[in-house]
């Protein structure tokens, strides 16, 4: 933005968490733009904080980090109402939710709120040839209304909790449907061996199957991922303590491990490499804490 002029708080939260959505998928702008129907040079406004992502970028970079969208697409509701102006047309609207204040960072003022910054009109970044029907316009605006408040719940979830978002089966979080990518996976069998899930797009959302889950005495959740397009099978860990360790094995196979050796890893969700088979149920998982007794489990049917 020109000027000097500063982001709206809510069009910053929307963009950190995209940043970091595309740090976990390691995947650049040019790999963002050839798994999406967004091109890079709109990645980049996106991430950057210069043009509104559509709804569906943001719900496709959530697949392709394997990230349930309820957090992020709550931060886009109140983004997209602070940037088409409407947080502050509706009717007794703050402009904020629960644990969320409205003005930007950094403004002064004794309590009212500072007039906002209008940043740039929302962009599409769709690639040319591709309309949008007049008729979906007006579906969508209904939908807005009616998610509007889903998205004030969420983020007030999150906060009421321990400020980080709820992962999968977590309680409060929100059930996220699967559903089928139109790209290819970046390998298959043999070409997946010990290669990463998300790297190489097998962890999208729509693809893996978890075939189990387990949450250990010290509360760390193992999961046991396995996405037939890709003919490999992987470990998926939430919660690691500083030093834990996760091992997939399977018979005849490279055993494969991750470890938490950061705060950060425990701040973020781990996977192991994968390890190619068309039979995942021979696949057993141990979480190795760095305190205590081994944790190990296999798949229903192993």
């Amino acid at each position: 933005m020109s000027g000097g002029s500063q982001l709206p708080a809510e069009c910053a939260r929307l963009a950190a968490a995209l940043r970091e959505l595309r740090e976990r998928t390691g995947l650049s702008l040019a790999a963002l733009g050839g798994r999406t129907a967004f091109s890079k040079s709109s990645w980049e406004r996106y991430l950057n904080g210069k043009k509104l992502p559509p709804r569906e970028a943001v719900e496709a970079l959530c697949a392709l980090a394997d990230e349930p969208p309820g957090r992020p697409l709550a931060l886009w509701e109140l983004a997209e109402q602070r940037w088409t102006g409407r947080a502050a047309s509706a009717p007794g609207a703050t402009g904020s939710a629960p644990g969320v204040t409205a003005s930007a960072p950094g403004a002064t003022g004794g309590g009212a709120e500072d007039t906002p910054v209008s940043p740039p009109g929302p962009d599409t970044g769709r690639r040319p040839g591709r309309r949008v029907p007049r008729w979906s316009l007006v579906v969508g605006a209904v939908a807005l209304a009616a998610a509007v408040p889903l998205a004030l719940v969420l983020l007030s979830d999150e906060d009421a909790t321990t400020g980080t978002a709820a992962g999968p089966g977590a309680p409060g979080s929100a059930s996220v449907p699967s559903y089928a990518q139109s790209f290819e996976p970046g390998c298959h069998g043999a070409d997946c061996e010990g290669a990463d899930a998300q790297a190489m797009g097998c962890g999208a959302q729509g693809l893996p199957a978890t075939l189990a889950t387990r949450r250990s005495a010290g509360g760390q959740r193992i999961e046991i991922r396995y996405a037939e397009k890709c003919g490999a099978v992987w470990a998926k860990a939430t919660g690691l303590r500083l030093g834990d360790r996760v091992e997939l094995t399977l018979p005849g196979a490279d055993a494969k491990e991750v470890r938490a050796a950061s705060r950060r890893d425990t701040e973020i969700y781990l996977s192991t490499a994968m390890t190619a088979t068309d039979d995942p149920r021979r696949a057993r998982v141990c979480l190795r804490p760095a305190e205590g007794a081994a944790e190990c489990f296999a798949a229903p049917g192993g």
